[in-house]
């Protein structure tokens, strides 16, 4: 619940007072609240769900709010009607679980960490990501995402731009662009020492490292994480709901992938680098993007968004048609480009947005392509016996800085039969459905089975040894 306490003019007193008895809300005045005399403090409990309404209701018959507003969390309320209020909000026809705009942006504000705090907390984070990645361990990835801050910038930047609050556009921008520059920056100096002091040897391949290689390929499902956590930061922001554990899923969209970046820069290997960035900007904007669409589809827009200037000016006595016109289009005009941080804000999200997701479809449309190859391969007669595993290329955007990219193929075949033309007949296949040079890595797991006729062994067959036999065929 809240108690909302308001400093209203004389004037204002009997409307507000009006409202409030119309909604059967309880409250209390305080007269000659300030040293001029001429106002008064209105206090008055409301459900959290209600908060919002009654704001606008006060808001739409001319009260001045700006002035002095608090919106104060309150434990329990003891008034005449205030049940009826809460069969009314919380669990009657108008139940909501909104929160009032001013509490939004206090909550989101809330979040905002000192610079040392965030870029430490960000710089921890992604050292423990990167340590988690190199150790192939999804527990450790999973502790770095508990510790990373990124939760409050994303946020404070997607409730900027739906308030337009400039300040918190930049402030949010800032620290996402900082924070990112910063467990990039991080992830590749932890690299750097642990090659120069032989703790991971420089020889280590780090592209065929599981958790490494699942943030170097991005493909739909990877987007589709940042934008429900962008959603659900929103959703848990706008209404009573924490946002805590949605902070978890935040950073598991960015802090990651921002490690592997590093690790690829220190390893020197452009795929990982540019595979690992490529998510992580399409992963940040679809986490901004996501967030602001929910809190704009729940209604929240700037103050005075429909302009809502004509009604003043009729009040004004003595004002021709003509002046008002005049009146209302210069403030029209002044509203626009009040409006230019929230628009400029969102048209370079949507720009990076549509250009990085063009690289994105692109890679998806190559996987696709690569994956069906693969197939086809595995369905002639001769690779009957052979179990497709797994299929992972790398991003196909490595082409433009001198490299070729490459297809890796995991299949598991009866103990010791070799096959060795396979990964020269899928790089043939890859090349001709997908027009375009690729290397073919095939890695053989042997497996036996006993005991079941042919067509069971066939579901049934287990990786025994796995054995890289390094099949790989040039490209022509």
């Amino acid at each position: 619940m809240r108690l909302i306490k308001l400093l209203v003019s004389e004037e204002s007193r009997s409307t507000v007072i009006d409202i409030l008895e119309s909604e059967n809300i309880d409250f209390v005045v305080t007269k000659n609240a300030t040293e001029r005399g001429n106002t008064a403090l209105v206090e008055f409990p409301l459900p959290t769900q209600a908060v919002e309404y009654v704001m606008g209701e006060l808001r739409d018959a001319g009260v001045d709010d700006r002035e002095y507003t608090i919106i104060a969390s309150a434990e329990t309320a003891k008034t005449r009607n205030y049940h009826e209020l809460e069969d009314r909000f919380v669990a009657g026809v108008e139940e909501d679980d909104s929160v009032a705009r001013e509490e939004i942006r206090a909550k989101a504000l809330d979040m905002h960490r000192n610079p040392l705090t965030y870029y430490s907390l960000t710089v921890f984070s992604a050292l423990v990501a990167a340590a988690g990645l190199l150790m192939d361990s999804p527990a450790v990835v999973v502790g770095a995402m508990v510790i990373a801050p990124q939760v409050g910038s994303a946020l404070i930047s997607a409730v900027g731009i739906s308030l337009n609050d400039r300040r918190m556009i930049r402030m949010g921008f800032t620290q996402q662009l900082l924070g990112f520059g910063a467990a990039v920056a991080g992830a590749f100096l932890l690299g750097m020492t642990l090659k120069s002091g032989q703790i991971v040897t420089s020889m280590l391949d780090v592209s065929t490292v599981g958790q490494i290689a699942k943030r170097t390929s991005p493909g739909f499902l990877s987007v589709l994480v940042g934008l429900c956590a962008g959603s659900a930061g929103a959703f848990g922001l706008a209404t009573a709901l924490p946002v805590s554990l949605v902070g978890v899923m935040i950073a598991a969209a960015l802090i990651p992938a921002a490690a592997a970046v590093g690790i690829g820069i220190a390893w020197g290997l452009p795929s990982v680098a540019l595979g690992a960035g490529l998510l992580l900007v399409v992963n940040a904007v679809a986490v901004n993007v996501s967030a602001f669409s929910v809190l704009w589809y729940l209604g929240y827009r700037p103050e005075a968004w429909n302009g809502g200037t004509r009604a003043a000016m009729e009040e004004k006595d003595g004002g021709s048609s003509t002046q008002m016109d005049e009146g209302a289009g210069e403030t029209v005009s002044r509203g626009v480009r009040k409006y230019v941080p929230a628009a400029v804000a969102l048209a370079c999200l949507l720009a990076v947005l549509l250009s990085a997701g063009g690289l994105l479809f692109g890679q998806i449309a190559f996987d696709n392509a690569a994956n069906g190859a693969v197939e086809d391969v595995m369905e002639q007669q001769r690779y009957d016996e052979l179990d497709l595993t797994s299929v992972r290329t790398e991003v196909g955007m490595i082409r433009h800085v001198g490299e070729t990219p490459e297809v890796s193929v995991v299949v598991t075949r009866p103990a010791d039969e070799p096959y060795p033309r396979l990964a020269e007949t899928i790089r043939r296949q890859v090349r001709q459905e997908t027009d375009r040079d690729v290397r073919v890595s095939v890695e053989f797991i042997d497996g036996q089975s006993a005991g079941v006729d042919e067509e069971q062994s066939e579901n049934l067959r287990r990786p025994g040894s796995a054995r890289r036999l390094g099949a790989s065929a040039a490209p022509i």
